[in-house]
């Protein structure tokens, strides 16, 4: 089964820089993940996402504001995937 991973944000530097973290993370892991980015404003705010960048992990938003590094992200990933 695919863990599906969600970064949201409008492409600001923040946004891409958790996206590069979620790469790292899924490598790191070994876990089989999709990554969609999420650029739309009116998507952003209708998945609950208060301050960008957002992180959601199988429907479960993680993290909002902030880019974590990929330590934890991959500690998020074991917890939420499958």
């Amino acid at each position: 089964m695919s863990t599906h991973i969600t970064v949201f944000g409008p492409g600001c530097a923040n946004c891409v820089r958790l996206d590069k973290e979620v790469h790292k993370a899924l490598a790191a892991t070994g876990i089989n993940g999709t990554v969609t980015n999420v650029t739309d404003y009116a998507d952003i705010a209708a998945a609950g996402v208060t301050a960008t960048p957002g992180l959601m992990i199988n429907g479960e938003l993680l993290v909002t504001g902030r880019v974590p590094k990929a330590q934890e992200i991959g500690e998020l990933l074991t917890r939420y995937s499958g």
